[in-house]
């Protein structure tokens, strides 16, 4: 089973949301949305349309969105199937949190690695043909 297949997300807490994306904006050009983050289209000359995206994001400080870590960052990773490797991952002694999310947006599911970082892991939907 392949575990990680690449990054699907970058989160950052601030105390500051509005100036920390104002920064951003005018040193890096980010094109940073209403939501709070903006998300970078995998694409190339080669292959022009985007198969995947990674979001990178700001959150307030008081954002539980991170418990119970403390770290002021939250990198999310994409993966095939959740559920397996999270049972995988209880199997191997992991630290795997019970809640398990689904929605339009994928599945989504934690683990805490061993220096106490919630590690945010993502099953993007299926893509419907239409």
């Amino acid at each position: 089973m392949q575990r990680v297949t690449g990054i699907g997300g970058v989160f950052i807490k601030s105390d500051d949301p509005d100036r920390l994306k104002a920064w951003y904006r005018k040193h890096l050009g980010m094109a940073i949305e209403d939501w709070g983050g903006m998300s970078f289209q995998w694409q190339t000359a080669e292959r022009p349309q985007p198969e995947g995206c990674t979001v990178w994001s700001v959150f307030p400080a008081s954002s539980p969105y991170f418990d119970p870590s403390s770290a002021p960052f939250m990198v999310n990773y994409r993966v095939d199937d959740l559920h397996a490797l999270l049972q995988q991952l209880r199997e191997e002694g992991c630290d795997v949190d019970d809640k398990v999310e689904e929605s339009e947006f994928g599945k989504f599911g934690w683990v805490m690695d061993p220096d106490g970082n919630r590690v945010e892991l993502w099953q993007p939907p299926e893509v419907q043909s239409g």
